[in-house]
Formats: structure tokens, C-alpha cells, sequence
């Protein structure tokens, strides 16, 4: 979510971006959990098959393991003239790559739902994520379609290789990332409706949906019973108080016979190893010492040799992407392996999106987490970036936003003495990140909050 909050105060900081039965994790990579966990670590790794396809694993606390009845799947013709897709838009930081977007499918739901990531990179940086659109065949036979992508040549193709019509286009937030590809997507599908969360705005102009090339489109409602899809996926809206130049919205859906939850922004899973659809150029430019690295190194003497194309080096760019995604400034480029092993393998709000956002209007988003938890018994999440399908229900959920109850006054907090105590146990671990990392975070907040592009956190109870 860095490309929203970097286009949210262009759009706020987005960037930005596991299942249990029947899903390749992410991007159902033969690399993406290759790890091992140490015996301090709360999760327990999935293992590798032969096939490279990653089993199930256990589910301690939240997990991103995966397992898959079809392996990942890519456009049989690949690369070249099908990956072209040109985009140079996005203020400040136009969103990457600019040519060339590689689209990979995986299925989380053996004929049911797909997932559909690229890479997206934060303007002429060396910061790539991955941006995810989920697609969800109804039982009318048609699709819906969550958080369109780039509709490249490869893209459409894998889209209709699924052999049904796209029905509805959902368009779940504000954030610029999301939005900007729904109108060239929809086009592709001229006779689906789309459909997208209310309170739209854009910034620097605030600029209507037909100027996105967005048209007739009908607007998200919180529990709304008369969508056409409303007997298989309910949905429920975050619809802020400005918290700066504009509110945060963003629509949660439950998929009922999966039992998903599926977010945009609202929660991450940082895996440990890079979606495939990141290039291994972008990590090995990453990886290269540059200026960033050079500022960020904590005094220490920064090498001058050249980027050696290695599984350690691929590793070290993904770790520095990460955390200059969740922090912007994050205290140790040099060595990003302590902080990254602190914020990866576990269900977390985005620090920025907890700084700069949820912290700001702690009343409202207690009351969409709530009636989500309250209402859907989920047992998986799929969000727009990082890793997905993630293993995780409502106490997992619960407990990545346990920071809100530090923000509010004891009526809020409704839950019973058990709950609250599991909550504060699990969101010890979900809350904690780094200090010296949220140095640079937490400036640029009392910046903003100087300014009036944000509000002030909200503090009504004592720590």
C-alpha cells in the first residue's frame, strides 16, 4: 500500500499488497517458503513436495501455507508483446514497471477462485511489491472479479481460460493503485457491470470515476442485500471521517462457502521469500548498494562491490523492498535481515496504514473489525498484496489490530475477559515493530500532522 499513501497524500500509503486445502500460496512458488523457522518461531514452515508446490502446515498463530491442485499457471505464449502494458501515471511516484507486466494465476479454490498477481514498483525505485486480483466464479457461472489488474495480453488470456464470462467488476477502495487499471480492464469485458466503494476522491485533483475511464458505475453499500452476488459474498464498508485531505475507504467481502475474507489494505502477511512475479531484476537492483543503502546504514561502511546473482542477494533485495514498503525509512538498509525477520511470518496492519490512517480514526475502524468478526466465521484472508491465501481466523484478525484498543476508551472494548486477554497476548506480537524503524514513520507523521494533510492520533486512554 505505498503506492496509495505515496498517492494518498496522493491517495494515503498503499503499496501498497496460504490456504488451507486448496491454493498455491501467492504465487504458487517453488521458492516462496523455502524457509525454516527457528524453534522461538510461532509458526511451523510448510515444506516443499517434489513438485515444488508447498504442503499444508500446521496453523499456530497465522499462516501462509499453501496447497495446490494445480500448479501456477501462465499464458502459454509468455512474456514479449502479451506482458506490454504502458503506464506512466501516478502522482508523486508513477507506478511501475512501465512496459512490461508479468501475470501469474494460481487457484486457491479448485474451480471456484483464482488469484491473479503482477509486480508493482513505487516510480523509478528499486521498491516492487506484488498487486493481487482475486476472481471468484459464481454459481451463476460467471466471475467476479476483485481488484482488477493491468489487463495485459497474458492477463485477459488467463482470464478467459477460465471458460466463463466476467460478470461484475469490484472495485473495493480509493486507492489509486487499485483504481487506475478498473476502466482498461472493464473494457475488456464491455457487458460486465462494475461496481466500486463509495466516497471516491483523488489527489492532488479530485478527479470523477469517467476521467479513470470508469462509467456506470454503482456504488458498494455497507451489507447491501440487493447486489446480484449478495447470497454467495456479503460485504461490509470502511467509510472513514477524513483523516487528512480525504477519508480511507475500503469494502471487505466473505466469500460464505470458502469461508475467505477478502481485504485490500486493511491487513498483511509478509512471506518470507518474493512473489514470483517480482523479477529477479528488480530484487538484484535492490540488493546493489546504492544511495538509499548508503543513508540507511547506520554509520556503517558500505561496500562497493558488484551485485552477485545469487538465491542470498535475490533474498537481501527482497528484504530491503520490504521493509522500505513498510516504514519508507527504515533504519538499516545495510542489514535488513533483523527487521525483517520482526515484521515477516505474521498477520499485521501495514505500519503506515496504522500510522497514517487507522490510528487517526480508531472509532470507525474498531466498528467495521468488529462487525466483520462478529459476522463471519472466516478462516482464511486473501488481501491485495503480500502473501495469500493466508491461514488465519477472527482471533488472528483481532489481534493485528489490538493497537486500536490502546487508542479508545474502555466503552469500545465489548469483547469478554477471554477474548481480551487471547487479543492482547497475540496482538503483542502482531503490533510490534521496530523503533528505530518507525523513526522515519512517525516523523513524517508529525510533518503531516504540522501541516494539516493528517489528523493528529487519536490518543483517549491511558498507556
Amino acid at each position: 500500500m505505498v503506492a496509495t499513501i505515496a498517492v494518498s497524500c496522493s491517495e494515503f500509503i498503499n503499496f501498497q499488497n496460504p490456504i488451507s486445502t486448496s491454493s498455491s500460496f501467492l504465487t504458487g512458488s517453488s521458492k516462496s517458503h523455502s524457509s525454516s523457522s527457528s524453534s522461538s518461531q510461532l509458526l511451523k514452515q510448510p515444506r516443499k513436495l517434489n513438485n515444488g508446490v508447498v504442503s499444508r502446515s500446521n496453523l499456530v498463530v497465522a499462516s501462509s501455507n499453501s496447497t495446490s491442485n494445480s500448479p501456477t499457471v501462465n499464458s502459454s505464449n509468455g512474456g514479449g508483446n502479451n506482458r506490454f502494458y504502458i503506464n506512466f501515471t501516478g502522482f508523486p511516484f508513477p507506478l511501475g514497471p512501465f512496459l512490461n507486466r508479468r501475470t501469474i494465476r494460481t487457484e486457491a479454490m479448485k474451480d471456484t477462485i483464482w488469484l491473479f498477481e503482477q509486480e508493482q514498483a513505487l516510480g523509478f525505485s528499486s521498491v516492487s511489491t506484488n498487486i493481487r486480483m482475486t476472481v471468484i466464479k459464481l454459481k451463476s457461472g460467471g466471475l467476479w472479479v476483485h481488484a482488477p489488474i493491468a489487463p495485459t495480453k497474458e492477463c485477459i488470456q488467463l482470464v478467459k481460460e477460465l471458460g466463463a464470462p466476467v460478470e461484475y467488476i469490484v472495485l473495493p477502495t480509493f486507492a489509486y493503485e487499485h483504481k487506475i487499471f478498473v476502466g482498461p480492464f472493464s473494457r475488456k469485458f464491455p457487458k460486465a457491470q462494475i461496481w466500486v466503494a463509495p466516497r471516491q476522491w483523488s489527489w492532488p485533483l479530485n478527479l470523477p470515476l469517467e476521467f479513470f475511464g470508469i462509467f456506470r458505475a454503482k456504488t458498494l453499500k455497507d451489507g447491501d442485500l440487493s447486489t446480484p452476488w449478495s447470497n454467495e459474498i456479503e460485504q461490509k464498508v470502511l467509510s472513514s471521517p477524513e483523516v487528512g485531505i480525504g477519508p480511507y475507504v475500503e469494502v471487505a467481502f466473505y466469500h460464505k462457502r470458502s469461508r475467505i475474507l477478502l481485504v485490500t489494505d486493511a491487513v498483511i502477511f509478509v512471506p518470507k521469500r518474493p512473489p514470483d512475479c517480482i523479477g529477479k531484476e528488480s530484487l538484484l537492483a535492490s540488493a546493489k548498494n546504492g544511495l538509499a543503502v548508503k543513508i540507511l546504514s547506520k554509520g556503517k561502511k558500505v561496500s562497493e562491490e558488484p551485485v552477485v546473482d545469487n538465491e542470498m542477494t535475490r533474498q537481501k533485495g527482497w528484504e530491503r523492498m520490504v521493509l522500505q514498503i513498510l516504514f519508507l525509512g527504515p533504519s538499516n538498509l545495510l542489514e535488513p535481515n533483523a527487521s525483517f525477520a520482526q515484521m515477516s511470518q505474521k498477520l499485521i496492519v501495514s505500519p503506515i496504514v496504522k500510522t497514517l490512517v487507522f490510528s487517526k480514526v480508531p472509532e470507525k475502524v474498531r466498528d467495521w473489525i468488529d462487525a466483520i468478526v462478529r459476522d463471519w466465521k472466516f478462516k482464511r484472508i486473501i488481501p491485495a498484496h503480500f502473501a495469500a491465501p493466508i491461514n488465519a481466523g477472527r482471533s488472528e484478525f483481532l489481534a493485528a489490530f489490538a493497537f486500536l484498543d490502546d487508542l479508545l476508551e474502555d466503552r469500545y472494548i465489548t469483547r469478554s475477559s477471554l477474548s481480551l486477554l487471547l487479543t492482547s497476548l497475540l496482538g503483542k506480537a502482531a503490533s510490534y515493530f521496530p523503533p528505530d524503524d518507525m523513526k522515519t514513520l512517525s516523523s513524517l507523521d508529525d510533518f503531516l500532522v504540522s501541516v494539516g494533510a493528517v489528523k493528529k492520533t487519536v490518543s483517549s486512554k491511558k498507556r
